[in-house]
């Protein structure tokens, strides 16, 4: 419309409905403003430019090419109208929906904003120009096509190419880079396949591709660093971790395309050492075995360039692998092995980066594709054989690996899991157990698998053990403890971890070897919870509850000392305890030593770990710790009575340590010290003034009316005591036969009880008569297991459960369940069938003791003895060979015919 311009144009005949001539006068009027001196004008005719008509792309081309070429003179006036515009009218127009956009104006903006790029980017002086409006353009291009931002839809129109290439003041943040990248990377990488793609489809697609090749390398060029590389690699990970194979080959040929391109023709800046990249790295390993081979190709390649890289940084590029692309499959696969097995990762990863990887491995194991998870689980082997796991990467590796351990979906790669941890547990030990102590509650048993790993090597199982010793022995004083204390004493895990331990079958052969250290860790370990006064939960607890409860610490203790005996195989001394009530003194500090001393005189009997015991004891008792002193020397009283300690160590060690315990603070240490020194082991003069004191007590049995008959018992089995080991010889007999009848007495509870401690004191040489002697003792101990005094009941189960361990019948064990736990006709029927199994020759002998009872004056035992003879088979001695058993069939089988009648009815 300018007459002026009118003129100019006239002479040259232009026709303007040709798209040549229409570029020509755009052409034109760009070198006329290049050439103009007069910014104001140039400003005018820029903004003119800009409002004319974009509906043709030939237009939009002339408008850009016009733009262009003024901005080659007019860089600040061009660049300050289009940020205006930018401002104003392409900003408010970018949030609007994608579908009430003007498409016309979408295209004219990205290849103006092309052209200018281009411009600028040839334009020496533009490097020096701060470019504000540089985020607000890229989010106009991100909004306005996310679909063709790499591509353009034609060559040379790669608009993120292009701004990322033109070394553009100032650079791009990483916010905007991380827009950039996640919407190129997803609107090409979730693409259907090639194949699957229209034909017209397929040539943009690979030139979307390489455009984002570019894009990458822009990105690379404007920041040449490591760091940058695992920036960009970062937004890969989806793709690399996809489920789709096609997606994976895409991702990983990108990314060893921008590593070749790193390799070939960037020299990094600095050594930068992000650990990010260690993650790369494992990723890209987990792709080794891909169905894929072309993916398996590259990825193998990524890793070898990758450590290319690495080593270039250091200056040691001889070092490196070359020509990756000629290597065949099988070789990579070695190389693979000899990659980690040769250290190779090891000695260019920093630490941060090598736990990255070990986390990226453990992350594959629960992999739902068995290729990807076995190849991570083999990774992880090799690694961890390989001894390049720091103790600084130890907590972290095995708290990521406590979170896996549930979503491992293979049992072979949870085996080869295990072997793992096994492998890093022998390297570092100490680290080991710390981590796993804090992983969670021992009583959740979720981290029992990694504890069971431990245990496959005998060796560590017993550093594994002895540590926890160790960390259970660190009791801080009260005063030093915040509450809650079981958020504050680490000798709790310990504790509850040994609780676990002692039930899994790999600790068992452990557990037996630390028995000593584990027995007076637990015993002290409890007395030191009653001096916290953490009794909680330790009264109330209900043994045979269905419902599983967290246990308290205290009671946690408890259950663990009485596991201990139990898991152990030395049940006797348990089943001694447990019939005589003897655990439940340890549930309060009044009664807490005669505890120990109940337990010290059972395993002094049944010969349990005496001589391991008594080391730890002596140890124990020279401890500046009161609590390890009372234990020690309640122990080695009892067992200087119980034992003939001689043959452990001399009279004269004894008498030393004793001695020193004469000197200690405790009262009770200095009690028990000289009670020790005053035993019939240490003063064998003892021996004969006891057994001559033993026979003119026995004489008081003989009279026909004796005194204080349980007075009596009780100091007999006091002297019994006291003689421990040394035995009464052939007195044991008399004193068996006298205490029989009065199993009837009304002194029968203490005369069964004190039966129980003579058959065991005769010596080998009067074993074999006590054993006859406890046989005639059994129906009478059967029936009286019914007796109507709890008490005597009590004293029964533990006396009958001596005669079956001394006579050494078949199920002692499951005997002893019986009589502790067990309840009603069928708990009844089971002893009886213990009873009569162990002894079937010897039959007819109890059915005559039996029949005995039949004329009993009390009510209870009679009926037993009727229930008794009505669950014996009587035919089965028609046929005995013995022939005493067939006389006793003849006399009395109408009799208990009769009578097996008359309880079935009853």
């Amino acid at each position: 419309s300018d007459a002026s311009i009118q003129e100019v144009l006239e002479p040259l005949n232009l026709d303007f409905s040709s798209p040549l001539e229409k570029s020509f006068l755009f052409h034109l009027y760009g070198v006329i403003l290049r050439e103009s001196a007069d910014a104001s004008m140039v400003r005018k005719h820029v903004v003119q430019l800009l409002e004319l008509s974009h509906q043709s792309s030939s237009d939009r081309e002339g408008i850009s090419l016009a733009i262009g070429i003024t901005s080659s003179s007019h860089l600040e006036q061009v660049w300050g109208r289009l940020e205006h515009l930018g401002r104003t009218r392409f900003l408010r127009s970018a949030p609007l929906p994608l579908e009430s956009q003007d498409s016309t104006l979408k295209a004219s903006f990205l290849s103006a904003s092309i052209m200018l790029v281009k411009a600028l980017s040839r334009e020496s002086s533009a490097r020096s120009y701060k470019f504000t409006q540089i985020p607000e353009l890229i989010q106009c291009l991100l909004v306005s096509d996310p679909g063709g931002l790499c591509s353009g839809g034609r060559p040379g129109r790669q608009p993120l190419p292009a701004i990322s290439s033109s070394h553009l003041r100032p650079r791009l943040k990483p916010t905007v880079k991380s827009r950039i990248l996640q919407t190129c990377l997803q609107s090409l990488y979730n693409l259907p396949p090639a194949d699957q793609l229209l034909s017209g489809h397929q040539a943009l697609y690979q030139k979307s591709m390489q455009a984002l090749d570019l894009l990458l390398q822009a990105f690379i060029s404007e920041n040449e660093s490591m760091d940058e590389i695992c920036f960009l690699l970062q937004h890969t990970e989806p793709w690399l971790k996809s489920s789709k194979s096609y997606e994976r080959k895409r991702v990983v040929q990108s990314i060893f395309l921008l590593l070749k391109y790193v390799a070939d023709y960037v020299k990094l800046s600095e050594e930068a050492m992000p650990s990010g990249l260690g993650r790369q790295v494992g990723l890209l390993l987990l792709l080794w075995r891909d169905r894929d081979q072309l993916t398996q190709s590259h990825s193998h390649q990524c890793v070898y360039l990758f450590l290319q890289l690495l080593i270039q940084q250091k200056g040691l590029l001889t070092q490196c692998p070359t020509n990756f692309e000629t290597k065949a499959h099988k070789d990579s696969e070695l190389k693979f092995y000899s990659l980690v097995k040769v250290r190779t990762l090891d000695e260019h990863l920093t630490v941060a980066q090598h736990t990255q990887l070990v986390l990226t491995l453990l992350q594959g194991l629960c992999s739902h594709d068995s290729l990807n998870s076995h190849l991570a689980s083999e990774l992880l082997l090799t690694i961890m054989e390989d001894r390049s796991i720091k103790p600084e990467q130890v907590a972290e590796i095995l708290q990521e690996l406590f979170q896996k351990l549930p979503y491992i979906v293979f049992t072979s790669i949870l085996q080869t899991t295990m072997k793992a941890v096994t492998v890093l547990g022998t390297q570092h030990t100490q680290q080991t157990v710390e981590v796993m102590l804090s992983l969670c509650p021992p009583s959740e048993r979720q981290v029992m698998p990694l504890w069971k790993a431990l245990a496959t090597n005998s060796r560590l199982a017993r550093k594994v053990i002895t540590l926890l010793y160790m960390k259970l022995k660190l009791r801080p004083p009260r005063e030093l403890i915040k509450v809650p204390v079981q958020a504050e004493l680490v000798s709790l895990l310990a504790l509850g971890t040994i609780y676990e331990l002692l039930y899994i079958h790999e600790y068992k052969a452990t557990v037996r070897w630390a028995f000593a250290g584990i027995l007076l860790g637990l015993l002290t370990q409890l007395h030191y919870l009653f001096e916290l006064d953490v009794v909680e939960g330790m009264s109330d607890y209900q043994e045979e509850a269905l419902e599983a409860k967290a246990l308290s610490p205290c009671r946690t203790c408890l259950e663990a000392l009485k596991g201990l005996f139990w898991t152990t195989n030395y049940w006797e001394v348990f089943a001694h305890l447990k019939l005589l009530r003897g655990w439940e003194l340890f549930e309060h500090l009044e009664t807490y030593t005669e505890g120990v001393t109940l337990l010290a005189r059972a395993m002094a009997h049944y010969d349990c770990e005496v001589k391991a015991v008594l080391g730890q004891a002596v140890i124990f008792l020279k401890s500046p710790e009161e609590r390890d002193n009372i234990v020690a020397i309640l122990i080695i009283t009892e067992f200087l009575s119980g034992q003939e300690l001689t043959q452990y160590m001399s009279r004269r060690t004894i008498d030393s340590f004793l001695n020193l315990g004469l000197n200690n603070p405790n009262p009770l240490v200095r009690a028990m010290s000289l009670k020790g020194l005053s035993s019939s082991l240490m003063q064998p003069q003892k021996v004969v003034l006891l057994r001559n004191q033993l026979t003119g007590l026995l004489d008081s049995f003989l009279k026909p009316q004796p005194q204080d008959l349980l007075g009596l018992m009780e100091i007999l089995g006091d002297v019994l005591h006291h003689l421990g080991a040394q035995g009464i010889g052939a007195v044991s007999i008399k004193m068996a036969q006298h205490l029989l009848p009065l199993f009837e007495a009304g002194v029968r509870g203490g005369a069964i009880f004190l039966y129980g401690d003579v058959i065991y004191s005769g010596g080998k040489k009067f074993r074999q008569a006590l054993k006859s002697h406890a046989f005639q003792a059994l129906v009478p101990l059967l029936f009286h297991l019914a007796d109507t005094c709890p008490e005597v009941v009590t004293k029964t189960k533990l006396t009958f459960l001596r005669c079956a361990i001394l006579l050494k019948w078949e199920f002692r064990k499951e005997l002893f369940s019986k009589l502790a736990w067990g309840h009603g006709p069928g708990a009844e029927n089971d002893i009886f069938i213990y009873m009569v199994e162990s002894n079937f020759s010897s039959y007819h002998q109890f059915l005559m003791q039996a029949l005995a009872y039949l004329d009993s004056p009390n009510r209870r035992l009679k009926l037993t003895a009727m229930k008794f003879i009505g669950r014996c088979d009587f035919e089965m001695l028609k046929e005995d060979p013995d022939s005493m058993s067939r006389k006793f069939y003849k006399q009395f089988s109408e009799d208990v015919t009769e009578l097996s009648q008359y309880v079935m009815i009853f």
